[in-house]
């Protein structure tokens, strides 16, 4: 059984890596149009309609699928203060604690964006602005982002498991 919970926590900490690695390659294309924008407004006084939308539009993608990783490097907001402190099995059962909270959160956010986003797919939404572009993808980034969470979330609680035996090594 340790096997195939290994091959599980390794294919979804390979998978949300490499969606990480690649939600920051779009930083290469927001950074630009943003530096184009901030030109044409202040230098030439002509403002685009794309510019700052089609930004905001790729920084959610960038911000939503990157924090499935994030969990598992321990990106997030932590208090370090204490944890750091506590004996390596007493912090696996912290952590062993805290991920169903993780899993709660994830679940609710999947179960309510998940209709959200069939909605906006059932009629093809688009962003009602002067450039309009169809916004329905977008949407399914939450519902995707949170079922990446909650599967990192479960394999993080695992190697968490195995830490409080004293098998950290297993799941590795």
């Amino acid at each position: 059984m340790t096997r195939v919970l290994r091959t599980y926590c390794h294919i979804v900490t390979t998978v949300n890596r490499w969606l990480m690695i690649g939600c920051a390659a779009l930083m290469f294309i927001v950074v630009p149009v943003l530096c184009f924008e901030v030109v044409m407004r202040y230098f030439f006084d002509a403002p685009t309609v794309w510019a700052l939308e089609l930004s905001s539009l790729l920084f959610g993608p960038y911000f939503m699928l990157a924090g499935p990783y994030l969990l598992h490097i321990g990106g997030h907001v932590n208090v370090d203060v204490l944890y750091a402190w506590l004996p390596p099995r007493v912090a696996a059962a912290v952590d062993i604690v805290t991920y169903p909270i993780i899993f709660f959160f994830a679940l609710t956010i999947l179960y309510h964006s998940w209709p959200v986003a069939m909605n906006a797919f059932g009629m093809r939404e688009t962003s009602f602005t002067p450039w309009n572009p169809e916004i329905w993808p977008f949407k399914f980034v939450v519902p995707v982002a949170m079922g990446l969470l909650f599967l990192q979330a479960l394999a993080e609680f695992l190697r968490a498991w195995a830490r409080a035996l004293g098998r950290a090594e297993a799941l590795q």
